[in-house]
């Protein structure tokens, strides 16, 4: 069996290093974003998302850094995996010279995506973070906000623009102003962009909840333009953990609390009510999870109308997951085998490229496996429809 060209829905890219210094208007350039190589000994991890680098002008081992106002940010292999061995894919600082070209030049992923049988990929951002952080937690915001934009005019006309549509447009937007952010949604909708960045629990980042009413106007613009609300695993600038001490593997293996606290928190705010165009997308949470959320939610609903303040929702909270709602899946048999209950029209495949947890570069063949066995059009969706209707793609 051949399975379709996949669609890729969660990939990455690492901004090369010229992105900010031709792309902000030139007031702006000498502050904006820059790479500056420097000496290191070591990076810690700490807690769940943290890191601790150690710099030594002196010493042998090189990083390429993004500098921006007090932000220090470096490249370690982990995030620009594809290439190494599993085992060498660690918090080794790295340069772009040790990278693989696919990680930041659009012509060498466009070769890399048909290595793996991709045809089409969006790409999340690495030093604005996933959702903009970056930008939102700067101290001069005018220059935010022209960061924001030059990054969207890169990604749109530079990173994207000679693919043939398939590098697909994936913007994001000044976090600390919403009414800005919902004009930013509609400049890049009016140029074909169809989804945007978004935290999964804002909350975390210090901004107000989904509840609150705030982001009403940033969720009228998207619904209004059918743009794409994404949100990636480490959104909020946390990721889930257990005990303080525990080791990275368990956030890893916990990746997707995030994405499934963010689905119940939309599913039961109304948001989805009061905007039924609206649509999300959960990327690199898997699905194994969501059949459960989804049987949850419905009961509370049901069993808990008393007390649990959900008569603003007039009907069973699984209502708005399958009309509203898409997960995606690297490499996730037990979410595939529930299909009935995930959803056939709810799943978009990734292949996370290039971080340590990518398909690349089998790709093809670890989907082809688990997909074997399902209908012909069941295949179809998965792999690339879904895909397609989410984001209003020209391929057939």
């Amino acid at each position: 069996m051949e399975i379709p060209k996949l669609i890729s829905t969660d990939d990455h890219v690492v901004e090369p290093a010229h992105v900010w210094e031709r792309w902000l208007p030139a007031q702006y350039r000498d502050r904006g974003p820059k790479v500056v190589r420097r000496g290191i000994r070591e990076i810690d991890y700490v807690g769940t998302a943290s890191y601790v680098e150690h710099f030594d002008d002196d010493a042998p081992t090189k990083v390429d850094c993004w500098l921006y106002e007090d932000l220090v940010y470096t490249h370690k292999r982990m995030v620009a995996a594809v290439g190494y061995p599993k085992e060498e894919m660690t918090l080794t600082p790295i340069t772009y010279d040790d990278m693989r070209p696919g990680c930041y030049d659009p012509k060498e992923r466009l070769a890399d995506m048909d290595v793996s049988w991709v045809e089409a990929s969006m790409c999340f951002p690495t030093l604005p973070r996933f959702c903009g952080q970056t930008f939102y937690e700067g101290k001069d915001k005018e220059l935010g906000m022209a960061c924001v934009k030059a990054y969207n005019d890169w990604m749109v006309e530079e990173w994207c623009g000679d693919s043939g549509g398939r590098l697909i447009p994936l913007a994001i937007i000044p976090l600390w102003d919403v009414e800005a952010a919902a004009a930013e949604v509609r400049r890049n909708a009016a140029r074909g962009v169809r989804a945007v960045c978004f935290s999964e629990l804002p909350y975390h980042l210090g901004l107000p909840t989904i509840h609150t009413g705030h982001w009403d106007p940033f969720f009228q613009a998207c619904a209004d333009t059918g743009t794409v609300v994404a949100m990636h695993i480490g959104s909020s600038s946390k990721m889930a953990g257990a005990s303080p001490d525990a080791p990275p593997s368990v956030s890893a293996t916990l990746g997707f609390a995030n994405a499934m606290a963010s689905m119940v928190d939309f599913l039961m705010s109304g948001v989805l009510v009061k905007y039924p165009a609206l649509r999300l997308l959960y990327a690199e949470s898997q699905l194994g999870w969501i059949p459960y959320i989804v049987q949850r939610v419905d009961q509370v609903w049901e069993d808990n109308q008393g007390w649990a303040q959900t008569k603003h929702i007039p009907e069973p909270p699984s209502t708005y997951y399958y009309r509203n709602i898409y997960g995606c899946f690297i490499n996730d048999p037990h979410g595939l085998r529930s299909l009935d209950e995930v959803g056939v029209n709810n799943i978009t495949c990734e292949t996370d490229y290039p971080h340590s947890d990518s398909s690349w570069p089998d790709t093809k063949q670890i989907v082809t496996k688990l997909v074997s066995g399902l209908p012909e059009e069941a295949i179809y969706k998965i792999v690339r429809g879904n895909a397609i209707k989410l984001l209003d793609l020209s391929f057939t």
